[in-house]
């Protein structure tokens, strides 16, 4: 060959590699662009709303926000309550002594054993709830007897939460995540989601996490276990989904919550300080799963179904501290041994036909049934000396032989049936933009009661009507106006046996307990933000000893307020997520309720810099007002804010997209008393300390 061939093959090889080079920069920067993109953290304006179905936020008489996957990923957050912490409407407490996330809003406690699960109560996990496993969590602010049910633990009178387990969506990936959590947490996850079929008819997802090590709270750890399955069906008129789910949460030295027994608030801890003993521990399993069936009979009717059952088991040696001298900071400490079991089971049916043209009618009727058994007993182990500030470690205490129950076999200790018919009615006006819905569910509550010894205990079977009403009316484009009077259900209470104030009826429980809600607001979708503005007015039956001699239903709890919140992009790369709540909840007499914040504001930013390809900046503020710690109001907890900055970067490494993120919550590492919110007594939670967190996602 002459030199001449060669010199041309060495020049186009020469010249195809320089032309390629700007190819493939720009192939990385929009594999860049499409992953940040991708990354955004998001709020869906809508989600399930029961009986009423899945609509858009803006064709409801209530306010409803879904927090997506995308914000789970981003914020790398290892409970549930560490998600809702998003919500400037929401706040979050712990049960007494063990891993149990309540949530306060409206001033009422929504219990963890109250969370639904794609639509059903008493399927999700019942104490802590690992977020890995869901691709939506949907809050929705109001009484909700009529769109969900009465809730089986009695709570949730002032809103409800949702959990949308992870399914496959239109885009197949794997992805693969490593993750570091300040003390010495490390963990990894692996999320798969493919679509197959001759159509993608067929689509699967499945995902796990495992999470273990020492937090930010000193000698405090923390194992988390998850796996969870969807396999779903979607063509022609059928739809089916199947999803399984299985979580183990391990908590050692769990930091308690601290009691009073002094007129005064001690002194907050180091912010780190752990005043839990060795010996506590709380452990956490549940397998969960649901089935969901629709049909389209035709256009404008659909006939659905959906089924849900949790096997749970949970023990531990749970911790508490009772403060006997705010200013030394000694203590009282007591520990509680308790295991217990769950198996729940729901259902529900229904019909939605859609009527009509000009004057719209849309009908929903059906009826649903849930089923729980629980089981557990107690064990008290016997009081000791501990110190808030100096906590000394002791060998755990022997047995009182204060024992209820079987330890090793626990008795069931109730038994729960809950089963109700609903109908409803939206008429549409004006091309849908007036939408007028009326409803009635009738609910049956029945719970069986059992003595720790097995013996029978009181028997409860009671009915009631929940109505609902609600208007939505949309003068113009991109907004709306609604109201709504709405009711929640609540079991009885049962009459308290107090020899220095004998009543009648001592021992019995009442009627079921209605609460009623009247509420008016507005939304507005512009310029890429999404507002809502809603005030509110919850009357709650009190209770108390009647002229007659007889205990029952006196006077009314009342709790009013204002919420707004705010999502959405401000300006391109610029996203806000935020708002604000003021609450004002009054005990029969004018006392304010313990715990409930006078006022509460959150703002979540996200900045992608325009300058920097693939990075974007975040940065969230949470403050919480004042609050009462006792029921008297003498003690008030002040006002704190918790500030959070982080930071993610996108690049491709060859045709697969890697995100770092980097996260500190608390950046000052401010120390607080974060809520008084207890069911029992006065009872303070310290908030969480600086905490660092770091993850990489590869996307294949």
């Amino acid at each position: 060959m002459s030199p001449l061939p060669r010199v041309s093959a060495l020049a186009i090889a020469t010249t195809l590699a320089a032309l390629s080079q700007p190819a493939l920069a720009q192939e990385a920067a929009e594999i860049v662009v499409t992953a940040q993109a991708e990354n955004a953290t998001e709020v869906v304006n809508g989600g399930d709303a029961g009986v009423l179905g899945n609509k858009p936020a803006e064709d409801l008489p209530f306010s409803i926000r879904s927090y997506d996957e995308s914000l789970i990923l981003n914020q790398q957050p290892q409970t549930l309550g560490d998600v809702l912490d998003n919500d400037p409407t929401i706040r979050t407490t712990y049960g007494f002594g063990n891993a149990a996330e309540q949530f306060v809003i409206r001033g009422f406690a929504l219990f963890g054993d109250d969370i639904g699960l794609n639509g059903l109560y008493g399927i999700a996990p019942r104490q802590l709830v690992a977020p890995e496993l869901f691709g939506s969590v949907q809050v929705l602010n109001g009484a909700s007897a009529f769109l969900n049910g009465a809730a089986p633990g009695g709570s949730g009178l002032g809103g409800n939460v949702n959990l949308i387990l992870k399914r496959a969506g239109p885009r197949d990936f794997v992805r693969a995540t490593a993750s570091a959590e300040e003390t010495a947490r490390f963990g990894g996850a692996v999320d798969v989601s493919r679509r197959f079929g001759a159509g993608g008819e067929w689509g699967i997802r499945i995902n796990g996490a495992y999470r273990d090590g020492e937090t930010s709270i000193d000698e405090e750890y923390r194992r988390t276990a998850v796996i969870g399955g969807a396999l779903d069906y979607d063509s022609g008129p059928f739809r089916a989904v199947l999803d399984l789910a299985f979580q183990d949460v391990r908590i050692d030295n769990l930091r308690p919550k601290v009691t009073l027994a002094t007129a005064t608030i001690p002194e907050v801890p180091e912010a780190d300080a752990n005043y839990a003993q060795d010996f506590t521990y709380s452990e956490l399993r549940d397998l969960f799963g649901t089935v969901n069936l629709e049909y389209d009979l035709a256009d404008n009717a659909l006939v659905y179904a959906r089924a849900g059952a949790r096997d749970g088991s949970e023990d531990g040696i749970y911790g508490g501290v009772t403060v006997n001298d705010s200013t030394t900071g000694a203590a009282t400490g007591s520990a509680l041994f308790v295991p217990a079991t769950t198996n729940n089971e729901a259902i529900e049916a229904g019909l939605r036909v859609k009527l009509g043209n000009a004057i719209t009618q849309e009908l929903n009727f059906g009826g649903d049934a849930n089923w729980q058994v629980f089981r557990t007993a107690f064990d008290f182990l016997p009081g000791y000396a501990t110190n808030l500030y100096a906590t000394p470690q002791i060998a755990q205490p022997q047995s009182t032989g204060f024992v209820g129950g079987d330890l090793v076999d626990p008795n069931p200790i109730t038994n729960i049936r809950l089963w109700s018919a609903f109908a409803s009615d939206t008429i549409g006006l004006w091309d849908d933009r007036i939408l007028i819905t009326g409803g009635l569910r009738l609910q049956d509550i029945r719970q069986k009661n059992i003595n720790y010894d097995g013996t029978p205990g009181p028997l409860y079977n009671e009915s009631a009507v929940t109505p609902v009403a609600g208007l939505v009316v949309k003068p113009l484009e991109g907004l709306t106006l609604y109201a709504n009077r709405i009711e929640a259900l609540q079991i009885g209470a049962t009459v308290p046996l107090d020899p220095a104030q004998p009543v009648s009826n001592a021992g019995q429980t009442l009627a079921p307990r209605k609460s009623v809600q009247y509420e008016i607001g507005g939304k507005l979708d512009i310029g890429g933000m999404f507002l809502t503005l809603g005030a509110y007015r919850i009357e709650r039956p009190g209770e108390g000893a009647l002229a007659d001699g007889s205990f029952g239903y006196l006077g009314d709890q009342r709790h009013e307020g204002l919420e707004f919140t705010a999502n959405g992009e401000i300006a391109p790369g610029l996203r806000l997520i935020g708002g604000a709540a003021l609450t004002n909840a009054e005990l029969i007499g004018g006392n304010e309720v313990a715990g409930v914040p006078e006022y509460t504001a959150n703002a979540n930013v996200e900045w992608d810099l325009a300058f920097v390809p693939g990075f974007t900046l975040t940065g969230r503020v949470i403050h919480t007002g004042e609050q009462w710690v006792d029921a008297a109001n003498t003690l008030e907890l002040d006002s704190w804010t918790r500030f959070d900055l982080g930071a993610r970067y996108v690049f491709a490494a060859g045709d697969t997209p890697v995100t770092l993120r980097l996260s500190v919550d608390n950046v000052a590492n401010e120390r607080y008393w974060s809520s008084a919110f207890d069911a029992f007594s006065a009872a303070l939670l310290q908030g969480s300390p600086r905490t660092v967190k770091a993850s990489i996602s590869a996307d294949f």
